[in-house]
């Protein structure tokens, strides 16, 4: 436990970073949104998608929101754009090295998900239970 506390502690230290931000805020800032990690999770299944398709598989993310995720990923480096001299212009994107390795982080979390979605669906099951409970006395004057 104290080995984990100690690399948390590391993760977490400001001090002496050039943003004055921990690493985990300055990317979360920025990445901690649904569409973020569902646009890379598909740029890892699809190989060089179109804008349109990408569009597709990200289900319920609007153009305009599609857009404003992928220039924020790319202005991070996790992916590239390329740009076709077509007419119609053509536009692929593809992860980039730096996005791949964040896509297997991603796939460790989807294993932990997966492996513990039933006890997690079992806990908020629970803890509306107990919350309607609460509630329901607070209503008698309980």
């Amino acid at each position: 436990m104290l080995d984990k506390q100690k690399k948390v502690a590391e993760i977490l230290e400001v001090t002496g970073k050039a943003n004055g931000v921990c690493p985990v805020q300055d990317f979360l800032a920025h990445f901690a949104n649904k569409w973020s990690m569902l646009v890379v999770l598909n740029l890892g299944h699809l190989e060089s998608p179109r804008f349109n398709e990408l569009k597709g598989k990200v289900v319920g993310i609007s153009q305009r929101m599609l857009t404003v995720t992928l220039r924020s990923l790319e202005r991070d480096g996790l992916i590239s754009r390329r740009l076709y001299a077509e007419v119609p212009p053509r536009v692929e994107y593809q992860l980039t090295p730096l996005g791949g390795s964040l896509l297997d982080v991603m796939m460790s979390l989807g294993d932990w998900a997966s492996v513990n979605q039933v006890e997690i669906a079992k806990a908020r099951k629970n803890f509306e239970r107990r919350s309607k409970n609460r509630m329901e006395k607070i209503s008698v004057g309980g």
